[in-house]
């Protein structure tokens, strides 16, 4: 899931910070915090708009 999300933002020409959250113990406790305790991948932050596991549908709605 996360690689079909970073190749869709990419074809539509978003800028994106990725975050290994495998190597960030940080980045892996704010998705924990934001999925109520689960490491759900990838879980996107759009302007303060949390997305967990989002579809391409849902990534395209929160970028509009």
């Amino acid at each position: 899931m996360t690689r079909r999300s970073i190749n869709h933002l990419r074809l539509r020409g978003v800028p994106f910070e990725y975050i290994n959250i495998e190597n960030d113990p940080g980045a892996s406790e704010w998705v924990k915090r934001q999925n109520d305790g689960k490491e759900l991948k990838p879980t996107v932050d759009i302007d303060g708009r949390i997305l967990a596991e989002p579809s391409n549908d849902e990534l395209d709605a929160a970028l509009t």
